[in-house]
């Protein structure tokens, strides 16, 4: 574990083969349903002849979980579409009228139809599916179709389709990987393309969201997982360390980060940090986050630990302070922001009902995460009067020949013959 990183030091991460990557959507591109079950074949050894898994065996999947565990999910459904529905009554048509005849406003239009991708991985993320399909389904999303790897049995984890029903998904398909994320935005004789595609992914995924976007929508290129906390004198270390760890357990690339303005905290962060190892059974990932990317830094001041969170823009930003609400509103860049020790950051993976996917390697700086209006358009439009538009003629032309576009200013003058 660090002892000393700069704010714009990150670690570097090796992303997918790009050109791996574009051969496999080629193949999907030039053989469609035929393509995507040879890749599903090649990397997930299985041979699903038909991507669409029926919604019965997603109801089943659901009536067949233990009360507990049906509850569980419903608390978490619950919460998430709590604050989907409030997220969303805050977007509203909007009209103004900056001069007398031109009346200027823009629409709210859901995307028509979008892809939710659910990663396969060594656990199953029942959470992604609500935290995707939940938000989607509420902006009015007509067609919300969850993607996740197949099993053995060529069916997504049963997880993921009892998810996908009580999300009211209203299509499942079986693929994972490059092959899923190229199917839905390109098409294949079998599946429509989709507007956009959001979810996490590994590398692979990511690179196909990256070369694909353009023809489809994404959300956001998703890196490792990272946690920035806080920390003065009134934290406790044990706390620290186990909000440091519930993100390294994630994978051997996450990143976890304490700043405190406290030494002898620093020392007993990283000692709770090493006891609690012992006795993690996640410990042989977690252990190799925390040594190539885990870090306890000290800083001079509490301005100090805001400054440098603000700088870094990390993922998910944990304040264990005092006063923490006040230091909230001196932070302001961040994808999640969890305000207080009792605030945990793994509340919001699953069931507060904030969103899980969020932005990574810095990407809190210029976007936030995944919600309801990830799947709403704003488009503008205009009506103008023809006194209005006469009135705007000479100018728009004065300004369309200044850039030599003499068929802008026809185009303007035309409207004087209105009046």
């Amino acid at each position: 574990m660090k002892s000393a990183l700069q704010p714009d030091e990150r670690p570097p991460f090796e992303g997918a083969d790009a050109a791996s990557v574009a051969d496999l959507i080629a193949i999907v591109a030039r053989d469609g349903d035929a393509g995507v079950r040879a890749l599903t074949s090649r990397f997930d050894a299985v041979d699903v002849a038909v991507s669409r898994v029926p919604l019965a065996d997603a109801q089943q999947a659901w009536d067949a979980l233990d009360d507990a565990d049906a509850a569980a999910l419903q608390v978490a459904a619950r919460n998430i579409e709590a604050f989907a529905r409030a997220q969303r009554s805050l977007v509203k048509p909007l009209q103004v009228e900056p001069s007398p005849g031109v009346v200027l406003g823009h629409a709210v239009h859901p995307v028509t139809a979008a892809a939710c991708y659910v990663p396969g991985g060594r656990y199953p993320l029942p959470s992604t599916v609500l935290m995707t399909a939940i938000p989607a389904r509420i902006a009015g999303v007509k067609r919300v179709v969850v993607l996740s790897p197949p099993g053995a049995d060529g069916k997504p984890n049963p997880w993921i389709l009892a998810a996908a029903h009580l999300a009211g998904a209203h299509e499942i398909l079986a693929i994972g990987g490059v092959q899923a994320v190229a199917a839905v935005a390109l098409g294949t004789e079998s599946i429509d393309a989709v507007d956009l595609v959001v979810g996490p992914g590994n590398a692979w995924v990511t690179e196909a969201k990256r070369q694909l976007f353009g023809r489809v929508g994404i959300d956001s290129l998703a890196g490792p997982s990272e946690v920035v906390v806080l920390a003065d004198s009134s934290a406790d270390p044990s706390r620290v360390a186990a909000d440091m760890l519930a993100q390294a357990e994630h994978d051997p690339h996450a990143e976890a980060i304490a700043i405190t303005d406290d030494a002898d905290l620093a020392a007993a962060i990283k000692a709770a940090v090493t006891q609690q190892l012992t006795t993690l059974t996640t410990a042989d990932i977690a252990g190799q986050s925390i040594d190539a990317r885990g870090a306890v830094i000290v800083v001079p001041d509490r301005g100090a630990m805001i400054a440098w969170a603000n700088r870094r823009a990390p993922e998910h930003l944990h304040l264990h302070l005092r006063d923490a609400a006040s230091a909230a509103d001196q932070c302001t860049a961040y994808g999640g922001l969890f305000v207080g020790e009792s605030s945990a950051e793994v509340f919001g993976d699953y069931c507060s009902g904030v969103n899980h996917v969020l932005p990574t390697s810095g990407a809190a700086r210029y976007t936030a995460g995944l919600s309801v209006m990830t799947f709403l358009r704003q488009p503008t439009w205009q009506r103008l009067s023809p006194a209005a538009a006469a009135e705007l003629a000479e100018t728009t032309a004065r300004l369309a020949r200044i850039e030599g576009l003499e068929a802008h200013a026809r185009s303007a003058e035309a409207r004087l013959l209105d009046v």
